[in-house]
């Protein structure tokens, strides 16, 4: 790696952390009026940043600004129970999507496709994590399969659309970086230089 390339990770890794802690916590997200950008944030940083411990990294974040907003925020603490687990294999499997996309990502419109399906697979099978999880190891419900299922038909449209509109305004902002430094490269070839 050169200092360009570490420059770069860390000036994403810092937006991301900045990103989920604006939007995780009732406290900022209200005031925002933003939705919870978590998923986008690990599905992000599997495309775009290669260590695991960022992802480890993004996971304290995460337990330390619940527990903030729990502790401090007056926040409920509902949704603390031995299903809280279940966020490690849910946000573990929209950062592997990340992974598998960032390997097929090309700056090209085809890329659009597996794009689009990474986030869609990362998105269903996080939501079976966190919500199946959270439905059968909170001890907050009488589980049945059924009631799992409509459920997550009727949350998993909203996450999915959070999700995407999150990874949506990433691409944007990654097209016009790539826009800029395309051009910029034409313009050193044009002037002769490197």
């Amino acid at each position: 790696m050169n200092d360009k390339t570490d420059r770069r990770t860390a000036l994403i890794a810092l937006a991301l952390v900045l990103c989920m802690a604006a939007t995780r916590s009732d406290h900022f997200a209200g005031e925002l009026h933003l939705p919870d950008a978590s998923a986008a944030v690990f599905f992000l940083a599997g495309v775009y940043l290669r260590p695991m411990w960022i992802a480890a990294a993004l996971l304290v974040e995460a337990a330390l600004i619940d527990y903030a907003a729990i502790a401090f925020g007056g926040v409920s603490s509902f949704c603390i129970s031995p299903a809280y687990g279940f966020l490690l294999p849910a946000y573990g499997a929209l950062w592997l999507a990340g992974r598998w996309y960032a390997v097929r990502h090309r700056f090209a419109f085809s890329t659009l496709l597996p794009l689009a399906a990474s986030v869609v697979i990362g998105g269903l099978v996080s939501e079976l994590f966190s919500s199946g999880g959270f439905y059968f190891f909170s001890g907050r419900f009488e589980p049945n399969l059924a009631e799992l299922g409509a459920r997550i038909a009727r949350d998993f449209p909203s996450s999915l659309a959070t999700l995407a509109f999150y990874v949506a305004v990433a691409a944007i902002v990654h097209v016009a970086f790539g826009a800029v430094r395309l051009s910029g490269a034409r313009d050193r070839r044009a002037l002769g230089g490197n």
